[in-house]
């Protein structure tokens, strides 16, 4: 009997500490500026990112692509547009992709580090050092 109490606890312990949600960065997140919301979700093997809201999505939801270096993209609506792309790794890192910044129109090398399931730290660099890191918040 004790050896089934023993077995059921150690279960139930492994089944808390899962992995499988604590580094899961798919979801809705709140960035620190302009009230952007990011949807994260896999893209294949790799995570990707678009942006569902901001600051200037809600003056106007027709808000475009004004900034962006690429002169042939500046009509596209901020809307669901693709900001975070080709991040792969995990369970809590995630290297190798690219974050494009609506506010420059530039896009840079970045890394996706879970700090906890409700709390991610986005790193984009330009070439390290020169790099900008931003805390996201989960909303859903």
């Amino acid at each position: 009997m004790k050896i089934k109490i023993m077995l059921a606890a150690a279960a139930l312990a492994a089944g808390l500490a899962s992995p499988a949600l604590a580094g899961d960065p798919t979801g809705l997140w709140q960035t620190p500026t302009n009230g952007g919301q990011v949807r994260i979700s896999r893209c294949g093997q790799a995570l990707c990112g678009v942006l569902v809201t901001s600051d200037h999505i809600r003056r106007d939801p027709n808000a475009r692509d004004e900034h962006n270096r690429n002169a042939e993209q500046r009509g596209r609506t901020l809307r669901n547009l693709p900001m975070l792309t080709g991040f792969t790794g995990g369970p809590t890192e995630w290297r190798n992709g690219s974050v494009y910044n609506p506010a420059d129109g530039g896009t840079y090398r970045g890394t996706i580090t879970m700090t906890n399931d409700n709390s991610l730290r986005l790193r984009g660099c330009i070439v390290a050092p020169l790099c900008k890191t931003q805390t996201w918040t989960r909303i859903q």
